[in-house]
């Protein structure tokens, strides 16, 4: 359900991480036997960053360490640790615990734990993070989406092995001091389970478990029907935004910016239909490909590194996951 007023949440620090090694997409065509030019001719993705021996903590300790450093604060000043990522290092321990432990909070007693919606990880530990704030138990909480999409990679599926890079993004967030107008204004997910197996890894888990010889090597890379995402995205994307806020399915009114998912060029343009113009979506993806849940963050961070998005501006942060889910937020930065 939507929030029924807005909650009072200030983005105070951001940061990213990238990784050093650029691969751009003629070597992802070559691996998969593909003409040149064909990746951004069908997915818009021109290079991507894979990882070369970093590891997921490392990534995220590095944006994290600058979002903190922007904000002002010290590693102690952190009294909550949020993984949202769309990758995890392990089964157990929680990647969020790695996370504290890479950033030298190892005997802190912090609290630390993963909020998992796959690409909409951030935009939900936002969401989550607004209503911890609001309780007063928490002051700065650290919110980390750190991705490593290139080990999962099929490619003997094209469409999709073209479209993925690796990346991290953190944001600390608090609550507004009064007076400020920043604040989630909207905020509302779906789920719709009928495309459950439009995207997903089957391995890892009870049903395709390492040790069961039936498991095979297929079922630990990502698998993705991407027409079928794409119909059953577009097919709820009007009634969603209008739910989100009415009058936003054909037009962004008092909304600056929209910082989509990254999910793909056709998902990017789809927004042409609700009256978004083109200049007002931030586009990563020609030069990062999507990032699973860093996507997003990553995008914001940018966003606001470059000036496009400015304090006291509006930001509709939109996308959709696996599950099928849709997420969507409306942000005064």
């Amino acid at each position: 359900m939507p929030m029924p007023e807005s909650r009072s949440l200030k983005i105070v620090g951001l940061g990213c991480y990238l990784p050093k090694r650029v691969v751009p997409s003629s070597e992802v065509e070559k691996r998969c036997g593909l003409p040149e030019g064909w990746a951004y001719r069908k997915t818009g993705v021109m290079e991507r960053r894979w990882v070369n021996g970093e590891t997921s903590s490392y990534m995220g300790c590095q944006a994290a360490s600058q979002a903190i450093a922007e904000a002002g604060l010290k590693l102690t000043d952190i009294d909550l640790i949020l993984n949202a990522s769309g990758t995890q290092p392990q089964a157990i321990p929680d990647g969020a615990h790695l996370l504290q432990r890479e950033l030298g909070l190892g005997d802190s007693g912090i609290p630390c734990m993963t909020v998992h919606t796959t690409c909409l990880s951030f935009l939900t530990a936002m969401d989550v993070s607004s209503a911890l704030l609001a309780t007063g138990r928490y002051r700065h909480i650290l919110i980390v989406s750190t991705d490593i999409a290139s080990t999962g990679i099929d490619f003997e599926q094209p469409e999709s092995a073209v479209l993925f890079g690796d990346a991290a993004a953190a944001a600390v967030v608090t609550t507004s001091p009064a007076g400020e107008p920043s604040a989630i204004l909207a905020s509302r997910m779906e789920s719709y389970s009928e495309g459950a197996d439009f995207t997903r890894i089957l391995g890892g888990g009870t049903n395709r478990h390492p040790n069961d010889p039936r498991t095979t090597r297929k079922d630990n890379l990502f698998d993705m029907n991407g027409p079928r995402v794409y119909k059953l995205g577009n097919r709820i994307a009007g009634p969603f935004l209008e739910k989100l806020r009415p009058g936003l399915s054909s037009g962004l009114g008092s909304i600056s910016l929209v910082v989509p998912h990254q999910a793909s060029i056709l998902a990017i343009r789809s927004l042409r239909h609700f009256g978004v113009p083109d200049d007002r979506v931030c586009v990563t993806l020609d030069r990062y490909g999507n990032c699973v849940a860093a996507s997003l963050p990553l995008t914001l961070c940018l966003a606001v590194q470059s000036g496009r998005l400015r304090r006291g501006d509006e930001v509709l942060l939109i996308g959709t996951g696996a599950g099928l889910c849709i997420g969507g937020m409306i942000l005064v930065y």
